[in-house]
């Protein structure tokens, strides 16, 4: 089935009206959709280098919308936003998070977890949905979406307008483990100062 789907989404990059379709795949994949919007985005630019820069902001925009609409199932529709965590086994970690954010700093926890689900190859859906269900200060889940997922898509875009099919390679052999690594360093880095300039009561 993923097979299948990814290979529908990576001919839709090639479709006359790609822009609507890479704008819904972005919002889907935020909410319950397993293809991510690269698959898209990669062939996009390299075929249309000049637009990368759209390409970039047309995922980016409809990701975090899409994110919006998975917090709102988590924090309106229970059943159905289960359903969609069981689908990705995710059912016990976020159970087990949900416990760990109430006893300990949650919210600056949860802050880390949503920027790395929405920079590396983590599924992005899974904590939208998990953001609504603990309720997450919408306002702030709305900031780190935006930052995680236009951070993700700009390299993407970018390096595919640079590099084209170098990188389109590079992606498809290395490109989950780079971005998860860059991601813990960008945490590790924010950690650091968060703690270094921590007001001291």
């Amino acid at each position: 089935m993923f097979k299948s789907l990814y290979k529908k989404c990576l001919n839709l990059a090639g479709h006359r009206k790609s822009n609507f379709f890479l704008g819904l795949v972005s919002f889907a994949e935020s909410s319950f959709f397993p293809i991510p919007p690269d698959v898209m985005i990669i062939p996009m630019v390299i075929a249309k280098r000049k637009n990368f820069f759209r390409i970039f902001l047309i995922a980016s925009i409809f990701s975090v919308l899409g994110g919006i609409f998975g917090y709102m199932l988590g924090a309106i529709f229970f059943d159905l936003a289960m359903n969609v965590i069981q689908f990705y086994g995710y059912e016990e970690k976020v159970t087990n998070l949900k416990a760990s954010l109430i006893i300990n700093e949650g919210f600056f926890a949860w802050f880390g977890i949503l920027f790395l689900a929405g920079f590396t190859p983590l599924p992005y859906k899974v904590f939208t949905i998990a953001s609504g269900l603990i309720s997450f200060n919408l306002p702030v889940f709305i900031l780190v979406s935006l930052i995680s997922r236009s951070l993700r898509f700009f390299i993407i875009s970018y390096l595919s307008y640079k590099f084209g099919y170098l990188f389109d390679n590079f992606m498809e052999n290395h490109g989950s483990k780079w971005f998860t690594i860059i991601g813990i360093i960008i945490i590790l880095i924010a950690t650091i100062l968060y703690l270094i300039f921590k007001p001291h009561g």
